[in-house]
């Protein structure tokens, strides 16, 4: 699985002008899986998302967890991620899941995170959404879990 995650002092989806999830201070994650991508691959991401030690300590460096400072987690579909841009100049994007495996995951992930971290929100799998964010840093990180 794909992911670009941010630290974000806030972070909100919205469809069709209506909050459809939102967070304070934590992470946001785009997600997209690819092809073989299995549930695994959906609960490796999530230790990851949730043990990455990227928000800062009270000596200023990164050296804290998203569990251990208790932010929010806002996932958040995008199979752009897969995007091959070495020809031309319109992007392919056959390495993105089929839709039904890429949704699968993506509930899948959520269902695990939710259980998992108490502040869980997201975006709409499938969906046009505007994304309106606040990164904290900056901090923005890929991460690929094969």
């Amino acid at each position: 699985m794909l992911a670009l995650i941010q630290r974000v002092s806030r972070a909100h989806v919205e469809i069709d002008g209506e909050t459809v999830g939102a967070i304070g201070p934590g992470l946001l994650a785009l997600v997209c899986a690819e092809p073989a991508d299995t549930a695994a691959q959906a609960e490796a991401l999530l230790a990851k998302l949730l043990k990455l030690r990227i928000f800062s300590d009270p000596e200023g460096r990164m050296n804290l967890s998203l569990q251990e400072v208790g932010g929010g987690l806002l996932l958040v579909s995008q199979f752009t991620l897969a995007a091959d841009t070495r020809r031309g100049n319109r992007p392919g994007f056959a390495a993105a899941a089929p839709p039904a495996l890429g949704e699968a995951l993506y509930d899948h992930l959520l269902e695990r995170a939710r259980q998992a971290h108490p502040e869980v929100a997201a975006g709409r799998f499938g969906a046009n959404m505007q994304v309106h964010l606040i990164n904290d840093g900056p901090v923005t990180i890929p991460l690929q879990i094969r």
